[in-house]
């Protein structure tokens, strides 16, 4: 019998963690490794919660099974409290983040490229073994973490804290793809497709790029949002024929954020010769067809996170130009309402849970 979550490593730590695919958060105790030559400690001050923490609670991966007990939360900012004897990025009280990966193998053509996230040894923030000593992944929802300076990001002061978790995910996950398609060049037309946590921060990164941005969405009663909050250029509704008609051939590319079974071929026939549709939310039961692309040389095309270096950049990006995610801060004890929620869709448009001023309360023991 193996050693419990408390045992496993020397450094004793404590967290919010599902037990079961009830998807139910209670306190959970375990521990985290010591400080290696090459890590960053840090204690967690806010935690992104996301649909991926979400289906990884309640077993719902297509393609991974949930290891019980689950702490989630791969969008982690916290201060720096400890450094290895090797790292140089980063200081004792810098702000800092940590993202989906944690650990690659360094060595394969994905990783020298910095695309760690499609090396085939990579290790997840969360609900992953750790091939190095064989043991489980904790997230950030917890009160602190260590990790590979490799894999650590640091926040400029102008960055508002509580708002930067969802950078760390959706943020690279729409920064990424606008940067190498090059879909949202000065005096391009680009679409949105979806106005939820992935594509409101595409519409806010399109924009400070100098694109000319259009969001597409099935939903009317995001017009306002889109338009007003948001500063996109125009609404397109999709469920609309008559406008779907009229903006045919009008975009140069279309980033596809809506990860739930859509039609794909009204969005093809809104790109102009040689655009690119690039699609960013999973859906394995998309069909695509071939004729509407070879009819304009049009191509479709997917992408998922980013490259490890281009986190920082993104970040600084969006410290530039006032890039802030749209946010609704929880406490550790709303968890599993806000759970209910996210299934449900119902937030604008992503939890922030407040780890720093909320965990401590949940545990008189914790210090």
């Amino acid at each position: 019998m193996g050693l419990s979550p408390e045992e496993e490593h020397p450094v004793k730590a404590f967290g919010w963690a599902a037990r079961d695919s009830s998807g139910h958060l209670s306190p959970f105790n375990f521990s985290r490794r010591e400080t290696g030559e090459e890590d960053v400690r840090l204690k967690i001050l806010y935690c992104g919660l996301c649909v991926a923490d979400l289906l990884a609670m309640k077993n719902e991966f297509s393609d991974a099974q949930t290891i019980y007990p689950l702490v989630p939360g791969h969008e982690i900012v916290g201060e720096v409290t400890q450094v290895g004897c090797k790292v140089i990025k980063f200081k004792v009280g810098d702000k800092v983040g940590v993202g989906t990966l944690v650990g690659a193998c360094h060595s394969c053509e994905s990783c020298m490229e910095s695309f760690e996230i499609f090396c085939r040894k990579r290790i997840f923030s969360f609900n992953f073994i750790d091939h190095n000593d064989g043991t489980v992944t904790y997230g950030g929802l917890s009160n602190h973490m260590v990790a590979n300076e490799r894999y650590v990001v640091r926040f400029p002061d102008n960055i508002l804290l509580h708002t930067a978790p969802p950078l760390l995910c959706a943020g690279i996950t729409v920064y990424s793809p606008l940067k190498y398609f090059r879909l949202a060049e000065s005096e391009k037309h680009v679409g949105i497709v979806g106005l939820g946590g992935l594509g409101h921060l595409a519409v806010k990164f399109a924009k400070a790029m100098g694109a000319k941005v259009t969001v597409i969405s099935s939903s009317l009663s995001k017009k306002i949002d889109a338009l007003e909050r948001l500063g996109a250029d125009s609404f397109l509704h999709s469920s609309d024929h008559d406008e779907m008609q009229a903006a045919m051939g009008s975009m140069d590319g279309i980033l596809d954020t809506v990860s739930v079974s859509h039609p794909i071929t009204p969005l093809i026939d809104l790109l102009k010769s040689h655009g690119q549709l690039v699609l960013v939310g999973p859906d394995n039961s998309l069909e695509i067809p071939t004729l509407p692309l070879t009819k304009g040389r049009k191509t479709v095309a997917g992408s998922a996170y980013g490259a490890t270096y281009e986190i920082q950049e993104m970040i600084d990006f969006a410290a530039k130009h006032n890039i802030n995610a749209d946010v609704e801060v929880i406490s550790v004890d709303y968890l599993n309402q806000a759970t209910k929620r996210l299934a449900k869709a119902d937030v604008k448009y992503r939890f922030v849970v407040d780890v720093g001023n909320t965990l401590p309360s949940t545990n008189s023991t914790f210090n």
